[in-house]
């Protein structure tokens, strides 16, 4: 009985001093998702401002596209849209795989016609939306921006 509380007593003594040093042994990297940039051609010399399409996982976040041109809603929206599906493609991604979508008006008047450009271009199942119009407008004289998360 006396050898076994010696035992006990010895074991719980060390046991604070073991939490401790496993505490601060460096933990392995952990295995699981990763951050991916997804460029059309070579790393810039100098860090960008930001960039047009990052993924986490199977998860896929393009950047706001505008439309810097002279034209209508229509026109612009279009050519939004189409710069987002080059996005996603480059990506692996596309249309039908985006999950969610915000889209930004420079003026809420244009929700009409920005909503039958934007009508079945992401298949059968469009994504779930939020557009607002911009207070101040969108930079560059855009009538539109859009943003987009998808999965790869």
């Amino acid at each position: 009985m006396k050898n076994r509380r010696s035992l006990l007593k010895a074991a719980l003594a060390a046991a604070p001093v073991a939490a401790v040093a496993a505490a601060q042994t460096p933990a392995a990297p952990a295995s699981g998702p990763t951050k991916k940039v997804h460029r059309k051609g070579p790393k810039p010399a100098k860090t960008p401002l930001f960039n047009g399409a990052v993924s986490y996982g199977n998860l896929l976040f393009i950047a706001g596209k505008g439309a810097h041109f002279e034209g209508d809603i229509k026109a612009h929206t279009k050519h939004v849209l189409d710069e987002v599906e080059k996005e996603l493609v480059n990506a692996g991604s596309s249309m039908n795989k985006v999950l969610k979508c915000n889209v930004y008006l420079n003026d809420l008047k244009d929700y009409v016609g920005m909503n039958e450009t934007f009508q079945g271009r992401f298949g059968e199942e469009p994504p779930v939306r939020t557009t607002i119009a911009a207070a101040g407008g969108i930079p560059g004289n855009s009538l539109v921006e859009i943003d987009v998360i998808a999965y790869i």
